[in-house]
């Protein structure tokens, strides 16, 4: 039986499949057409300690135990943050939501909770791991309240981290970003990506941008993690450059898992420049 070698050569594999279908079966030995896949076209992958720049702050977490719907316990936050430490994340300026009665935390218990994890952190040794809070805060009366009295954690300076819901946005959400202004603040609107009700709206990014809103991309979104309308309208803010920071928005380990996965030459080149531009928010 004849043999084929296959030549390393073969760059293109549509071409080098139709060059098989003028074969003779006879010809072809124990050549599996995922395995040629795998060997032409396997991703270029990059290490997650050289993916993300050196000192790179996650703005965006959900780290803090028992306050929301991310860790659970001390114990959970301690093995989140040493996984993120192994992929080169040290520092932290986690968020957990602030949501009603759903969520209604205060400054004084996130920050409460701030230190727990900083002492259990320090407990195992993991003292080059910064660890600060925010809050991520949902557009709403009881948003609006807190903005009045000034009773805000920010990012840095007069950054806040704000959300609204995905499937219907506050009718007075424009006035909202203009009262938010209007107090020194700065919005940063986490995952804009991820809003369904503007999916087929996309000029209503501009006028976002307009009214003073920064974006920010979750990580995730460039993964299968919340289905393909997420992932196309997170392309196609990138292509119009639209973003301004970058944050994990990591809940559990199964979002430190598909992180993994985003660490491709293609996705460095699309987003080395938001992951620089995180750096400001170092404290």
């Amino acid at each position: 039986m004849q043999v084929i070698l296959v030549s390393n050569s073969i760059k293109n594999f549509n071409r080098f499949r139709y060059y098989l279908t003028q074969l003779e079966p006879s010809n072809i030995v124990n050549l599996h057409y995922n395995l040629i896949f795998m060997l032409f076209f396997k991703k270029k992958e990059i290490p997650l300690t050289e993916f993300f720049p050196t000192n790179f702050i996650d703005i965006h977490s959900h780290l803090l135990p028992g306050i929301d719907d991310g860790a659970k316990d001390i114990e959970q936050s301690v093995s989140l943050i040493q996984k993120m430490a192994s992929y080169g994340i040290k520092n932290f300026i986690t968020t957990p939501h602030v949501l009603g009665d759903v969520y209604p935390n205060s400054s004084e218990t996130i920050l409460k909770k701030l230190e727990e994890v900083r002492a259990a952190l320090k407990d195992e040794g993991l003292t080059d791991i910064k660890m600060n809070a925010a809050a991520e805060y949902m557009m709403d009366e009881q948003f609006s309240a807190l903005l009045e009295k000034d009773d805000i954690l920010t990012l840095k300076d007069n950054y806040i981290l704000v959300e609204m819901s995905y499937f219907s946005p506050p009718l007075n959400l424009f006035d909202i970003l203009f009262q938010i202004q209007l107090k020194g603040y700065k919005p940063v609107l986490a995952h804009p990506e991820r809003y369904n009700s503007y999916h087929n709206n996309f000029e209503i990014y501009y006028k976002l941008k307009k009214a003073g809103c920064l974006f920010q991309l979750n990580l995730l979104s460039l993964t299968p993690q919340y289905g393909d309308g997420v992932t196309k309208t997170a392309d196609r803010l990138l292509k119009e450059n639209l973003y301004d920071f970058v944050g994990t928005d990591t809940h559990h380990k199964n979002h430190l898992h598909l992180l993994k996965s985003i660490s491709i030459k293609k996705n460095f080149k699309k987003i080395n420049h938001l992951l620089e531009n995180n750096l400001k928010f170092l404290k």
